[in-house]
């Protein structure tokens, strides 16, 4: 082999090693609210977030808090069966299960009686459902395309998943949320309880929001520009109803995400109280720093997290590694001891609330397609505290010292997850 074809060869190697490494280990933005004292103050702080998002203040006509699958998947197929012009689906996780089957079943029937039924899924995230498990749905008329499905031309892209989980129908009712279609959220595992988690039900104006999220991923997984009234169907906009802003996070070459500033935005402007329920919390620099800040002006701070059903055990060491920075400046941390919690909430000074797809990790900020809803309203805000509290009761709540005594094959692990939490 020639001496030149050595260099080549090595010169090859370096460049794929360095590329590999700036993946894995480039930083992120060090985010930081400039002007927080307006943001905590100004009575028109929904258009100040829309501004800063690229969004607009929507109305919900109707907002209604679904806990848990027993809740929000009979309103889901409710609304399904009902569907009269469209019924697009995006979700993260699509399994087959029994509560796959009921969803193919009434997006079947749609189908059958001319509605127009999309469904968008993630290549990775829902990689156990093989293509045969939709072919009497595209029999029926119905669509389903996979988000970057695994190809040469694509391998670029691998690490950028859809994260979305939403339900339109006929563009006049949505559902957005943690929760995708599978048995987690449904059936009971051996030893644990289903999924602990959370979607909001919508109608009006706001919900041509979620549908544009969805049509997002559409075009990318198809090429197709829905523009038909039974996705957009026209209405008089509404003045009445709870002010809504949706906040779609997509990645950015620059690394900056509309999702990570409306969570920054949030914790700025809290002046009383701040309630995260996040399952995968690996707060980057940026954040906790503006968590310690908000503590120091007086703000209490809960999260609640899994306990050790949590379904990504290296996430959880992880995040338990970044634990004593926010507990020893008053953050106050509880994990979940009833199963897996999935629910994505945060509440602010319980006046406004935001529900989504989003975790407090890097993966969501600054890899993922997300879509989350900021609600304005006190009476919403209080519904969603209200299931914070009664997850309290079944949480435990993290010290310092506990903290400090955890063993040490669990601070090696943590350590591996430096590498991983980026990506997995």
């Amino acid at each position: 082999m020639s001496i030149l074809l050595h260099v080549a060869l090595l010169v090859a190697f370096a460049s794929l090693t360095g590329l590999v490494l700036l993946v894995l280990f480039e930083p992120g933005l060090a985010y930081r609210v400039v002007g927080r004292e307006d943001a905590r103050s100004t009575p028109d702080f929904p258009g100040l977030l829309a501004l800063l998002v690229d969004s607009k203040v929507q109305q919900a006509g109707s907002v209604q808090v679904l806990t848990n699958g027993e809740a929000f998947y009979p309103a889901e197929l409710a609304a399904i069966e009902t569907a009269r012009m469209s019924v697009h689906i995006e979700a993260f996780i699509l399994h087959p299960s029994a509560i796959a089957d009921r969803f193919l079943a009434a997006l079947i029937d749609r189908a059958k009686r001319g509605v127009s039924v999309r469904v968008v899924i993630d290549a990775i995230g829902s990689f156990p459902a093989p293509e045969g498990y939709f072919d009497a749905l595209r029999a029926a008329g119905g669509r389903v395309a996979r988000y970057q499905p695994i190809r040469w031309y694509t391998l670029k892209r691998f690490n950028n998943r859809t994260h979305r989980e939403l339900v339109i129908v006929d563009g006049e009712v949505g559902f957005i949320g943690g929760a995708g279609i599978a048995a987690h959220w449904s059936e009971p595992a051996a030893l644990a309880a289903p999924w602990r988690d959370t979607m909001v039900r919508l109608t009006g104006p706001v919900v041509a929001g979620l549908q544009s999220a969805f049509l997002e991923n559409w075009v990318e997984a198809t090429g197709e520009i829905v523009a038909g009234r039974d996705s957009f169907p026209l209405g008089r906009p509404s003045d009445h109803g709870v002010p809504a802003v949706v906040v779609t996070g997509t990645p950015s070459p620059a690394r900056a995400s509309r999702a990570r500033i409306l969570f920054q935005l949030a914790l700025a402007s809290a002046s009383r109280s701040i309630e995260i329920c996040s399952p995968y919390f690996l707060p980057d620099r940026g954040v906790r720093r503006e968590m310690i800040s908000a503590v120091a002006r007086g703000v209490r701070v809960r999260v609640i997290v899994p306990g050790k059903d949590n379904n990504h055990p290296i996430a959880r060491l992880a995040s338990r590694r970044r634990y004593g920075e926010l507990l020893r400046r008053g953050i106050e941390v509880f994990e979940y001891e009833r199963g897996m919690i999935h629910a994505k909430i945060m509440v602010v000074d319980g006046r406004y609330a935001v529900v989504g797809s989003t975790n407090f990790d890097s993966r969501s900020f600054e890899l993922n397609d997300e879509v989350n809803l900021a609600l304005f309203d006190a009476e919403v805000a209080a519904r969603l505290a209200r299931d914070f509290e009664q997850d309290l009761l079944k949480a435990r709540r993290v010290t310092l010292e506990d903290w400090q005594r955890r063993p040490l094959t669990e601070r090696l692990l943590a350590t591996a997850g430096i590498v991983l939490e980026r990506h997995v």
